[in-house]
């Protein structure tokens, strides 16, 4: 008898652990709010492939956690979704420091390359207010309307630098130096047509 009532307490208190296994809450909200700081860090545009690795284990901590939750009381674990639930957050937090590093360099060079565009297109200006009239006008006329859209388009870019869209001004201003570049050559070809010589800009 009494070891019926030890055996009955000792299964009773295993029952009753085994009962109270929960999730592991604070472990998952601290690893989705390391995946939600990273994301807003720039991680999905800066690291993107493995921003998308870091969302593929919080899908499958949150899956493991569902999973748990549809076992029996008794048999549920949530070890393995604890596990994943540090993984995730060391690795969001990894791609955090990374893309803040490469959102540093991306602005560096997306104002470098303002610069350049900046410069091309003044030189390209320049270029224009040098041009004389001719049979040839009309074709002047459309190359100047040209240089002053690129001229309006440095906007543009400085719009996308403030708005931390360091990619896209970057690539926004290697475009406006290349067609400023296309332009000038155009002006330079009309100028000889109309006898007046190829005038030739120096390099900054």
């Amino acid at each position: 008898m009494k070891m019926r009532r030890v055996l009955v307490a000792i299964l009773s208190a295993w029952f009753l652990a085994a009962g109270c296994a929960q999730p592991p809450a604070d472990q998952i909200n601290a690893a989705e709010q390391a995946v939600k700081d990273a994301q807003q860090s720039g991680a999905a545009t800066y690291v993107a492939n493995e921003y998308v690795k870091v969302e593929g284990l919080l899908a499958a901590m949150k899956q493991e956690v569902a999973d748990q939750d549809a076992k029996f009381a008794l048999l549920r674990d949530y070890g393995k979704a604890e596990q994943l639930a540090a993984t995730t957050k060391a690795e969001a937090e990894r791609l955090k420091a990374d893309a803040a590093k490469k959102m540093e360099e991306a602005k560096f060079a997306a104002t470098q390359a303002q610069h350049g565009a900046e410069a091309a297109v003044h030189s390209t200006l320049e270029l224009v207010s040098r041009a004389p009239a001719g049979k040839d006008r009309a074709a002047l006329e459309s190359i100047k309307t040209d240089a002053q859209a690129l001229k309006a388009s440095l906007n543009d870019v400085q719009l996308m630098l403030d708005k931390s869209d360091f990619l896209g001004a970057q690539t926004k201003a290697k475009a406006i130096q290349e067609k400023a570049e296309a332009v000038s050559h155009e002006i330079q070809t009309a100028l000889a047509k109309i006898g007046k010589g190829k005038l030739v800009t120096k390099k900054k």
